[in-house]
C-alpha cells in the first residue's frame, strides 16, 4: 500500500460514514449533518468546510433521487394542494373565477389560462411553472 493510500484510509474511516448514507436513519443523520453545515457555513465559499457542505448536498440530492422520488404532479394537482395547505374553498380563489369556474378547473373540465395561472403564482409566491 502506497504511503498516500495509506494516509487516505486513516482519514476515510472518520470521513466515509458522513459520505455514504445507509438507510433512512442514515439519510436523517446527513440531513441534520447539512442543517448543521448550513447554520456554519452559509453561503460562504471560502469557509474551511463548504467543500463539504457541497459535496454531503450532492450525496443526499443522489439518495433522495434514488429512494425518495416525487411523484409527477398536475398544475391542479398543486392548486389542490395549496388550497389545502392554506385553508381555502373554492369560492376563495378570485384569481381564478367563480366557485363554479374552479370547480371545473379542479375535476378537469376547463383548463387554467394565462392569465388565472399567473394570478395563482402571484398569491402563492411560486413559478408560474407549478401550474402548467
Amino acid at each position: 500500500m502506497t504511503t498516500l493510500a495509506s494516509d487516505i484510509q486513516g482519514h476515510w474511516a472518520a470521513v466515509g460514514p458522513i459520505l455514504s448514507i445507509e438507510g433512512e436513519h442514515g439519510y436523517d443523520a446527513a440531513v441534520e449533518l447539512l442543517n448543521t453545515l448550513i447554520d456554519e457555513v452559509g453561503t460562504d465559499e471560502n469557509h474551511h468546510l463548504y467543500s463539504l457542505l457541497d459535496t454531503l448536498g450532492i450525496v443526499i440530492s443522489a439518495y433522495e433521487d434514488a429512494n425518495h422520488p416525487v411523484p409527477d404532479a398536475s398544475g391542479t394537482d398543486a392548486l389542490r394542494y395549496l388550497m389545502e395547505e392554506h385553508g381555502l374553498t373554492q369560492s376563495q380563489l378570485p384569481e381564478v373565477g367563480s366557485q363554479g369556474v374552479v370547480s371545473e378547473v379542479l375535476s378537469g373540465k376547463r383548463e387554467l389560462n394565462l392569465r388565472q395561472v399567473r394570478g395563482l403564482a402571484e398569491r402563492f409566491g411560486v413559478s408560474t411553472a407549478l401550474f402548467v
